[in-house]
């Protein structure tokens, strides 16, 4: 009687051990200076949610700060080389800046009216802000935090994209239907653009040669060359090169679906994917052909997407559909539809790939899927809702900023 007693204590034990050996040595090991936060703007409540993402076996998922910013934020960025955060705020006008590592709003930076997005330089040292209400595009020093250059630009620019070398910033004016084209060496608008009906969304390949902006008013992509020349003449002249001989161009305007509202270009680069939200549909496009390749019905009114860094995924928002489409690049078809809160939309995937991180716009809260990877090598991945976390009243934008915190070096 005493062994079977000690053999249904014994083993369980044994076996609870043995659980969480095997679950621990899964986990990803992360020491006392590694951090990785998702940061979420909360429009109607004028403030910035942060949740860990390391993945604590015991507490999992929590929201270390609820952070006031300005009025009505919006959009949000992370600086690439050092553990600042920058926020803007639409209602009132100006950047917050939030120290990463203490999770406290640490500047505030004034801009001009009614901005909406923010981009910020592959070196850290500046960001751009679109000002919608202004017309009109802010250059800051980062180092400084300050306006260092106010650039005119055409009429409601909604977004500033910064190219990957750091020499070009392409702006869109929505009511002008044109792009205007800053270099930043010599803070000029070099060229102004016509290309289609209300420009939305901007990406830029990772050579820099050519940027594709979508327009949502007509159903097009428009492809636009981006060069360099004669900017030292146009700085003489103050003026930017309007007839666009010897400078950036419009190379094609490609027919997609109707209201294309984003875009998202795959990591290596060879495809372009644009987000048709009228029409449930996505847009393959070719770049180095500018040609469209396909398009495919995803869901009620995609808004946006990511595609994993290995090329093989991209997870698409349908808004009108309450789920996440997840489409198999190489396959070309969805693969799985992931049920979320109401109306998602901004979307971030985590450092490891592991997690998919979903702002629910209607319901006030950010769902978080688990991407398990398949045992087997055909096997297909799995894909489970993990938690629920409620942020504020209509989120906007999230950004997911990893780091190795320096103020612990410094015995701060």
């Amino acid at each position: 009687m005493r062994k079977l007693l000690l053999i249904a204590v014994v083993v369980p034990l044994v076996l609870a051990a043995g659980w969480y050996y095997f679950s621990a040595r899964r986990l990803p090991f992360y020491g006392p200076r590694y951090h990785e936060y998702a940061y979420i703007t909360n429009g109607k409540s004028n403030t910035v949610t942060v949740i860990d993402l390391t993945n604590d076996p015991v507490k999992g998922f929590t929201v270390v700060k609820t952070l006031q910013v300005g009025a009505d934020p919006t959009g949000l960025a992370a600086n690439p080389k050092r553990n600042e955060i920058y926020v803007v705020n639409t209602g009132s006008s100006n950047v917050s800046v939030i120290d990463a590592e203490q999770n406290k709003v640490v500047d505030s930076i004034g801009v001009q009216g009614r901005p909406y997005f923010i981009d910020v330089s592959p070196d850290g040292h500046r960001a751009y802000v679109a000002n919608s209400g202004s017309d009109n595009v802010s250059v800051l020093d980062l180092d400084h935090r300050a306006v260092v250059a106010t650039l005119h630009v055409g009429r409601s620019p909604g977004l500033a994209r910064v190219s990957p070398d750091g020499s070009t910033v392409v702006v869109t004016n929505r009511a002008d239907n044109s792009v205007s084209i800053i270099d930043a060496a010599h803070l000029v608008v070099r060229s102004a653009i016509n290309l289609c009906i209300h420009p939305e969304d901007v990406a830029i390949l990772r050579d820099s040669s050519k940027a594709f902006i979508s327009c949502s008013g007509s159903g097009q992509v428009a492809s636009v060359e981006l060069r360099k020349n004669n900017v030292k003449n146009q700085v003489a002249n103050a003026q930017p090169n309007t007839n666009n001989v010897e400078n950036d161009r419009l190379l094609a305007l490609l027919d997609v679906g109707k209201s294309p509202v984003s875009l998202a270009l795959k990591p290596d680069g060879g495809e372009l994917i644009a987000f048709n939200f009228e029409a449930g549909s996505i847009s393959i496009v070719e770049t180095a052909a500018n040609e469209v390749s396909g398009s495919y019905l995803v869901g009620n009114e995609p808004s946006r997407g990511v595609v994993s860094a290995d090329n093989s995924r991209l997870y698409i928002s349908n808004f009108g559909s309450n789920n996440i489409a997840v489409y198999d690049v190489d396959l070309g078809k969805i693969v799985a539809y992931l049920s979320v809160g109401t109306h998602p939309d901004a979307l971030a995937l985590s450092e490891n790939q592991n997690y998919l991180l979903v702002l629910d716009s209607g319901s006030g809260d950010l769902a978080i899927i688990q991407k398990r990877t398949p045992k087997k090598k055909f096997e297909p991945s799995e894909y489970s809702l993990l938690t629920i976390i409620p942020v504020g009243m209509q989120p906007n934008q999230i950004v997911v900023k990893s780091f190795l915190a320096t103020k612990l070096l410094e015995g701060r």
